[in-house]
């Protein structure tokens, strides 16, 4: 199989392929082969057509996609003209319209539509209608059926006369899509606001958040939905994947398929999933700056997939290929979530004999941060309650139906714990609800529960709020308040339907409670870590504690262990005492792994009661600073620069750095590396602009190195009209 680049139609193309399904080929049997008029036939024939692509795409919001071809949504009419050789006599004449999609159309499968206009009957599904007539040019308007399939569609034109049918010749320049409309009530993703549609269906750029529940972070990704090649790379993802044809009018199947195609766990999927740090024979996830280039590469590289992605990629990438479909969509990061592999709502943390954390025990795994989407949809197959925001995950956790997919299930009925649904409402339920249980083995490797905490996981849900850059706190739509007599009946609910019974006993109260408190602090600096001990019982009370730090990838999993300290203190009755313990910058900077932290854990026993407390805490670790200017003229069609600066602040050399800068609608993405930079040394990188278009605009740039991941930052700008006519970028 081979691919080429169409220049001219702003496409992709197949030479010599085999495949059975795709909506892009041109593979079409003789019984499809269209005729033209026979030499000097005195009946009715088509001179030409016009597709009226402009015009129609401003009516079906598609002007922004980089194609020249025509591209409309569901169930809204756009309009041809035909010209032919004389007067059309609507009494008389006989016009059939065909729309044909993939190898073999079908009328049955909904892949050969016809519709006419004269004599003839007309279809059931798509509309045809005679608009306009002038002389011999004939406006017709077309009205694709509501749940017709999702694709790129052939078109030819017959005239039925007495010598037979006689159909125009094919022709690419008159090849047309067809997509999703969420402006449509008919349609599946229907959204009822227009502001809601602008920024889950038009907006091209977008903040993914990470970093740490209580010091969220963000970087701008490109989503790029509309740029040249990306609507036919999402098709392609689904005829590489041989999605069939009838299945891509459901947008349930379209995105539950896209959550498999998107990783390449089972599959020769879009991303390969990559967590080991080691990513010398690809990009590193943490240097992406958008979902364009990863597309580019996977169609340009004959589909194979592209190295590496980790979970905010693979949701960038499912939501350019949602938005670009026309289904809404929007990212959403959840703190400490949980990948609870038994599905019992618990997750099990183990302390070996002397209270440090015990890697070799832990099979679940609590994410400091996990990225995923949600699709907006009607599900007729559920109850309408559960319509709305469904969750789809494509980074590759579990199997569901036998494929490393997720979704689509229903954020409503995950709330309301009616976790049986379809699909995997019981696996992201777990994700946001289980209970974190603290053991604590003996020197006999005997486990004991030592700690319970229902509060930890699931501890904040966000996505950007609409037109900004900042974070909307959505956890509420997920789960009812921690400790709420109706979150307690919702987790009793989940198991009466489906999720496995906690089955633990929970160990007594001490009267005693232990916190762990630290900032988030920039790579390379001192911490200072604080112990608050609260006493509420009527005695004094002495405790001891043992502190472990680890480094810890952001999914939770330990590198290494660097720190192990022994505390103690005497707590008056119905007081609190704090402990501070220095961190220094050297003890853990030498274990950094990519997009690290540093994990806390504490184990304490109260001497006069003999029982134990637990309780762990992360720390980000925030990147430097990259910076940004914007000089020259900023004007629209007049050239810019735009210089992107990096100092490096440490004492070691920075080898193998990748700069890219991105910008959806200003450049295609721009990639500098430079083979080292040293202690204190600084690089800059200038970018030439010329804006060509209104609105808002951002420009982003990406640092990455194997020493130092992810160093990021925006410029944020606006086309703008000014006083004296003249168009000019406002910062």
């Amino acid at each position: 199989m081979s691919l080429k680049w169409e220049h001219q139609l702003g496409r992709f193309s197949f030479a010599n392929s085999n495949s059975q399904e795709s909506n892009i080929l041109d593979e079409s049997s003789d019984a499809w082969k269209p005729r033209g008029p026979p030499d000097g036939a005195a009946g009715l024939y088509v001179v030409r057509f016009d597709m009226r692509v402009v015009d129609n795409r401003k009516k079906h919001y598609t002007d922004k996609y980089q194609s020249s071809s025509l591209i409309v949504r569901r169930n809204k009419e756009f309009t041809i003209i035909i010209s032919l050789n004389r007067d059309f006599n609507a009494e008389q004449d006989m016009v059939q319209l065909e729309f044909m999609i993939g190898s073999s159309p079908n009328a049955k499968n909904g892949t050969y539509i016809n519709v006419s206009i004269g004599k003839m009957k007309q279809n059931r599904r798509w509309k045809c209608r005679v608009v306009e007539t002038k002389a011999n040019e004939v406006t017709v308007g077309i009205t694709p059926d509501a749940s017709c399939i999702i694709g790129r569609f052939r078109i030819f034109i017959a005239v039925i006369t007495d010598l037979g049918k006689q159909r125009t010749p094919r022709n690419p320049d008159t090849d047309f899509y067809v997509l999703f409309n969420p402006w449509d009530p008919e349609d599946q993703v229907y959204m009822d606001n227009e502001d809601d549609r602008q920024e889950y269906v038009m907006n091209d750029v977008g903040t993914i958040f990470s970093g740490g529940y209580k010091n969220v972070t963000s970087n701008a990704w490109n989503f790029g939905q509309f740029e040249k090649g990306i609507l036919d790379a999402c098709l392609l993802v689904m005829d590489n994947g041989k999605v069939p044809l009838m299945y891509r009018g459901n947008v349930i199947e379209v995105v539950r398929q896209a959550s498999a195609l998107l990783n390449a766990q089972d599959d020769k999927g879009v991303m390969v999933g990559n967590w080991s740090g080691d990513y010398s024979d690809g990009t590193a996830p943490t240097a992406w700056t958008g979902s364009p280039e990863i597309l580019l590469k996977y169609v340009n590289e004959g589909c194979e997939p592209v190295r590496f992605a980790q979970c905010w990629v693979f949701s960038g990438v499912m939501n350019t290929f949602t938005r670009c479909l026309g289904i809404p969509a929007r990212v959403i990061t959840t703190f400490h979530s949980a990948v609870d592999n038994t599905g019992n709502l618990k997750t099990d943390i183990v302390l070996d004999e002397d209270g440090k954390w015990d890697r070799s025990r832990i099979k679940d795994s609590i994410w400091n941060f996990h990225v995923w989407n949600e699709v907006y949809m009607k599900r007729p197959d559920l109850p309408e309650k559960f319509s709305g925001w469904q969750v789809i995950d494509c980074t590759p956790q579990e199997t569901s139906d036998g494929l490393y997919r997720c979704g689509p299930a229903s954020v409503n009925a995950i709330k309301e714990g009616e976790v049986s649904y379809p699909f995997d409402a019981k696996f992201v339920f777990a994700e946001i609800n289980s209970d974190v249980i603290y053991y604590k083995a003996d020197k006999y490797g005997n486990l004991k529960i030592i700690g319970v905490d229902t509060v930890y996981v699931g501890k904040l849900i966000l996505t950007q709020k609409k037109d900004s850059s900042d974070y909307e706190d959505i956890t509420f739509n997920y789960k009812y308040p921690e400790g709420s007599l109706k979150e307690k009946e919702i987790m009793q609910f989940a198991e009466d339907h489906g999720v496995r019974s906690r089955d633990y006993l929970t160990p007594p109260e001490a009267g005693v409670d232990i916190e762990l408190q630290a900032d988030a602090i920039k790579i390379g600096e001192n911490l200072q870590l604080t112990l608050n001990i609260k006493n509420q019982t009527s005695q004094t009370c002495t405790v001891s504690a043992v502190i472990t730090g680890c480094v810890v990838y952001y999914t939770g999993v330990t590198s290494k262990t660097f720190m192990f300290e022994d505390k103690s203190a005497f707590v008056e009755a119905s007081s609190t005492k704090s402990l501070t313990i220095d961190v220094m910058a050297s003890e853990y900077m030498s274990f950094l792994v990519d997009k690290s932290n540093l994990l806390f854990v504490v184990y304490g026993q109260v001497k006069e009661s003999d029982t134990s407390l637990s309780t762990m805490t992360v720390v980000s670790l925030l990147p430097p600073e990259l910076t940004m200017k914007m000089t020259g003229s900023p004007r629209i069609g007049k050239e810019l620069v735009v210089s992107v600066e990096f100092l490096n602040p440490y004492n070691f050399t920075m080898k193998d750095v990748q700069l890219r800068v991105d910008g959806p609608g200003l450049i295609p993405t721009k990639l500098k590396k430079y083979s080292q930079i040293l202690p204190g040394a600084s690089v800059m990188y200038k970018v030439l602009l010329i804006p060509q278009s209104l609105g808002k605009k951002v420009l982003m740039a990406c640092l990455d190195c194997p020493l130092l991941r992810q160093v990021t930052n925006k410029l944020e700008f606006e086309v703008v009209q000014d006083q004296n006519n003249e168009q000019r970028v406002i910062l």
